[in-house]
């Protein structure tokens, strides 16, 4: 009768606390300073009369051009992320890339992909980045609604460190 060994991982454990439970910014002295990519989602659903109103002025508004200023929010908001999540650290980005698109008639799909050579990921960035510039497209098209739905924001994929996750754009 053979044997079989388990491959199995120890469970997953917070990495933003200490041994004694306190928040905690995670030390990464000690990791190899490699390229890290990753790319977040985030998706803006309108109601079907604003995404045909939307499509028909180009994705204008009277604040101006809706897309190019999401773009230009998600990335600064991607460069700021160590200021807003509390234990991010700063990174040294070297690209972030937004793209904005239609994904059926109602609903915008935006996409951030960031890019680095670090001790640590840039997940954080890429999310950060999607979702500031799905709350950009929601605070220049407001007007035409309230019942614009934001998300779900996810992550699509990861490289570079330990594990890598799905697909980066």
């Amino acid at each position: 009768m053979a044997t079989r060994t388990s491959s199995r991982r120890a469970p997953a454990a917070l990495t933003h606390v200490d041994a004694e439970g306190r928040p905690a910014m995670v030390d990464v002295s000690a990791k190899d300073v490699t390229a890290r990519s990753a790319t977040a989602q985030c998706r803006v659903a309108f109601p079907a009369t604003v995404a045909a109103q939307l499509r028909a002025s180009g994705m204008r508004s009277s604040k101006g051009g809706i897309v190019d200023t999401a773009v230009i929010a998600g990335t600064m908001a991607a460069k700021r992320t160590h200021e807003l999540i509390p234990f991010c650290h700063a990174l040294p980005l070297e690209g972030v890339r937004i793209a904005i698109d239609w994904h059926g008639e109602r609903e915008l799909r935006i996409e951030c992909t960031a890019r680095t050579t670090a001790r640590t990921g840039v997940e954080m960035e890429a999310l950060t980045g999607a979702t500031v510039a799905a709350l950009t497209v929601y605070d220049m098209t407001k007007a035409l609604s309230h019942a614009i739905v934001l998300g779900p924001a996810k992550l699509l994929g990861k490289r570079g460190g330990k594990r890598d996750f799905g697909q980066v754009g």
